[in-house]
């Protein structure tokens, strides 16, 4: 009961700091929202100072004055057009994750912590911050050996800081889904979730270092992509190390092209290497803007900064795959079967019906000049069409989805005359070639069988246990309950219900502010 009077607070506090920003609404809009509405926001403002700022970046400057988490939460609500709306979407994509560095003694300091030793001891040169932001900054350094290194140090307490915001953020996403079947639909308890996990990784360097050690392995092979190398014996919870990328900013490309590095070459890069490490690999970079993007000496594209990646599984791969290659090839009953026989679409709804909604996405674009075309507004029209089939949302999906608006991004800045079906149907092809042809098929039935051999003693065990506790039910006459137990239960709840109707009230006040500053 106290942790949720605990978070209705917070939530009230949020929207406080929200309704504030009046530029995050026009005259116009304020206008069509209801009496009730206009009234919320005008309750919530009461006793706060009105912020000085430009109505295009309001919503982004509410959220950074709320903290890192809500930075955080601001970033990833823009891969969530479905949540927030595609307006207020493309807004969040202005939110810039950068904050004023700390005092490099409290990183030396940090580190000292970490790894044990001196930063003296470990480092000949330690220079400041190069980079900050929520959650760490970046500095150069030089080790006793005479090697660079990029030497990232998290920002002291935003781990608590931000393990006291997640409640409130269940919390409200769970009100909802009580209340709103779409809210259901949309699942927020499970992008909260996606949330949170995304950011136990942030908070852990050491994670960091293992997804960079894992696409270095992944990607060993792999022609004009590579990664940093981690220096693990400097490398700890809260410090991670690796190798200093002396290279051109992508963003810079006309030193890129002074070089004399092929620009087309890099766009095509830049997208067959992103493609590769989600469908083959069902592991991707989810940050590759062009911060974050470099190129070495060699020509080689290099990707930092990991505290933020992608998974998809075995199923969500192969969706994503025959998903492109289904609209490479117009076939658009294919790509209606596949969500059905992903699960992703309910059974009630007809398979022709649903291919006919795909193809009045996919022809349009079919046809136009090849800078025209973007398949992440393609997925993005695709995601959008899918609501109206009551396909619930995948969080995993939709981080891919924002993840290759920006990768495409990047690869026109490098090539704008990308032709993203040319440059994307090798990559595609050879995947679906390589699942769906007889070699493909022989080792997913090698592996299925080995699993059910493997897990055989175990369901018999099951079985004999479930057996078990059958029989001794019935033999007792099942499972009872007192009189006095049940109204012991009764009181209880009755008294739970009361309690609950004063925080439901609360709750509904900050939600109804929150949610109108973030979706209109």
């Amino acid at each position: 009961m106290f942790s949720r009077l605990r978070y209705s607070v917070a939530l009230l506090r949020a929207g406080r700091t929200l309704a504030a920003y009046d530029g995050l609404l026009t005259p116009e809009q304020l206008r069509q929202l209801p009496w009730s509405a206009r009234l919320g926001l005008s309750v919530a403002k009461l006793g706060t100072k009105r912020p000085n700022t430009s109505g295009s970046s309001a919503v982004a400057e509410a959220l950074s004055s709320l903290g890192p988490s809500y930075i955080k939460l601001g970033q990833f609500l823009a891969t969530r057009p479905d949540l927030v709306g595609p307006h207020r979407a493309f807004e969040l994509k202005a939110l810039q994750d950068r904050l004023p560095p700390f005092p490099s003694d409290v990183a030396k300091q940090t580190i000292r912590d970490t790894l044990g030793a001196d930063v003296s001891q470990i480092f000949s040169e330690f220079g400041p911050a190069v980079a900050a932001a929520s959650i760490a900054q970046v500095h150069k350094a030089r080790t006793v050996e005479g090697q660079e290194r990029a030497v990232k140090v998290l920002r002291p307490g935003v781990g608590k800081r931000f393990a006291a915001d997640l409640g409130s953020f269940y919390f409200a996403a769970q009100l909802i889904e009580q209340f709103s079947s779409e809210g259901r639909r949309l699942r927020p308890v499970a992008a909260v979730h996606m949330l949170e996990q995304s950011m136990k990784q942030e908070l852990d360097l050491r994670m960091e270092a293992a997804a960079l050690s894992e696409m270095a392995q992944n990607s060993a092979g792999d022609p004009g992509f590579r990664v940093p190398k981690v220096d693990w014996e400097r490398t700890g919870r809260d410090v991670l190390t690796t190798e200093w990328i002396d290279g051109i900013p992508i963003a810079d490309v006309e030193e890129i092209r002074e070089q004399g590095f092929d620009l087309v070459t890099l766009g095509d890069t830049v997208i067959q290497s992103f493609l590769r490490h989600a469908i083959r690999d069902g592991f991707f970079h989810a940050d590759m803007h062009q911060g974050n993007l470099f190129i070495d000496r060699a020509g080689n594209l290099v990707a930092v900064d990991f505290g933020i990646v992608g998974r998809l599984g075995p199923k969500e791969s192969m969706f994503l795959a025959e998903i492109l290659y289904g609209f490479i090839t117009r076939d658009y009953l294919r790509v209606s079967k596949v969500h059905f026989e992903a699960g992703y679409v309910p059974r009630e709804h007809d398979p022709a019906v649903f291919a006919q909604a795909i193809r009045a996405i996919g022809e349009p674009i079919m046809d136009r000049p090849a800078n025209q075309i973007s398949m992440a507004r393609l997925l993005t029209q695709l995601f959008e069409v899918t609501a109206q089939f009551d396909m619930q949302a995948q969080p995993q999906l939709l981080l891919l989805q924002k993840t290759m608006v920006v990768v495409e991004g990047v690869a026109r800045t490098l090539n704008p005359g990308l032709n993203m079906w040319v440059t994307a149907e090798p990559v595609v092809r050879e995947w679906i070639e390589r699942k769906l042809g007889p070699a493909g098929k022989l080792e997913g039935f090698t592996s299925s069988m080995g699993r059910a051999f493997i897990s055989l003693p175990s369901m018999l065990e099951d079985a004999r246990r479930v057996t078990t506790m059958l029989s001794d039910m019935a033999a007792t006459g099942g499972l009872k309950l007192s009189s006095e137990t049940t109204e012991q239960l009764a009181r209880a709840q009755s008294q739970h219900a009361r309690w609950t109707r004063i925080w439901l009230a609360l709750c509904a006040i900050s939600l109804a502010v929150i949610a109108i500053k973030l979706t209109v």
